[in-house]
């Protein structure tokens, strides 16, 4: 039975009996947890930085000497694709006196001079070229390389830990949700567009992005007129998760055996959260929206790099039009809706009025993140 089909019959199910898949209990979080300034330090740490996050899709380095920056936590980072294919991530310092090696976003070269005093790289790291090197002195070429960071790829993206010489196995951390994430085919997309917003507190946002419960009041403009709220299909792999809403269509499933539902992705909405960080959400296969979220320097505030993705390289007026269109929805609701609605939470979490935060059944995916959390927080500890 394809994933499509499984989570299509889940959803007609749960839309007949006017159900949802739940956690087994409620969960009570402390307010500390979102607060907590010491707190938050240790779990940026734990989550964020010893442990591997997604920076970036394979589609943005599509070719060989293809490259990107980024400053990703206060950290300046080079991604580059060689001339082997092989994705790389450096972070974007000199090493002879520490200005930012490249200042383009984005590009296709092979070298990179430093515009202080012209030491060069490949895009492999290599120091290649010290100029004045007879009048500078001897360098050691082979120890003074850019600051690799671990950096692999997988399923169309690419992750990397922020810590240097800190290694990870990315197959071990993904396990079994390699193979959802692959499904995805996330290197046959086209990137539309990219967008920075700026939100509250990182575990507040990523609230928001774990349940449905909220989309038929918060969305009434939006997503809210095509999916059925308070209804979540959600499975787990590890510390990553899927959930499946259903879409108001659903109900033209009852009736018609599965065998002959001839597209019963159409009838459901996907969203793949790859932890800490990534979200994927896919529209009927024609469009796409990824978001990579990182917390900021303090407790109250995250920015989210924002990807609009199209089925492929729109050609016509209409085409160009469906993903515009998707583009602006998807940012009314994300921006206007979601992170408009999570600054009232932030406003409020030091008014008094709670000292935790009761988790529903119905939102197990939020239960879960936090989860992952406190067990990446009880490893660090525990090390």
């Amino acid at each position: 039975m394809s994933d499509a089909l499984e989570l299509a019959k889940r959803a007609l199910q749960h839309f007949n009996e006017g159900s949802t898949d739940r956690a087994p209990s409620q969960m009570r979080i402390p307010l500390s947890a979102y607060t907590d300034e010491s707190r938050f330090q240790a779990e940026r740490e734990a989550v964020f930085f010893d442990s591997p996050i997604a920076v970036a899709l394979s589609l943005e380095l599509p070719e060989p000497g293809d490259f990107q920056t980024q400053t990703i936590m206060g950290v300046p980072l080079l991604l580059t694709r060689d001339r082997d294919g092989t994705a790389h991530c450096f972070i974007n310092v000199c090493r002879h006196r520490g200005a930012k090696v490249c200042l383009q976003e984005k590009g296709h070269q092979a070298r990179f001079s430093c515009p202080y005093h012209a030491w060069t790289y490949n895009n492999r790291g290599e120091l290649v070229g010290v100029y004045g090197e007879e009048s500078f002195g001897d360098v050691d070429r082979a120890t003074m390389g850019l600051t690799e960071l671990a950096c692999e790829e997988r399923a169309g993206v690419i992750f990397v830990c922020l810590t240097p010489g800190k290694a990870f196995d990315i197959d071990s951390w993904l396990g079994e949700f390699a193979d959802k994430l692959a499904d995805q085919q996330l290197t046959n997309w086209h990137l539309y567009t990219e967008r920075y917003l700026q939100g509250s507190g990182w575990k507040a946002t990523m609230d928001g992005y774990l349940e449905v419960y909220h989309h038929d009041s918060v969305h009434g403009k939006t997503v809210g007129p095509h999916t059925v709220g308070n209804l979540l299909v959600h499975d787990t792999w590890g510390a990553h998760q899927r959930m499946a809403f259903a879409r108001k269509n659903i109900e033209e499933l009852n009736g018609v055996p599965p065998e002959s539902w001839a597209q019963p992705e159409s009838h459901i909405r996907v969203v793949h959260s790859v932890f800490p960080n990534l979200s994927i959400s896919a529209i009927l296969g024609d469009q796409c929206l990824v978001g990579f979220i990182y917390p900021g320097k303090t407790s109250t505030t995250t920015v989210t790099r924002q990807l609009i993705l199209s089925a492929g390289a729109p050609t016509t007026e209409d085409e160009r039009a469906a993903v515009e269109t998707f583009s602006q929805m998807t940012l009314q609701a994300v921006r206007d809706e979601d992170y408009a609605l999570v600054a009232t939470v932030q406003g409020g979490l030091g008014s008094g009025a709670n000292d935790s935060f009761l988790v529903g059944r119905n939102e197990p995916a939020v239960q879960h993140y936090h989860c992952e959390i406190e067990n990446l927080l009880k490893a660090r500890k525990d090390a």
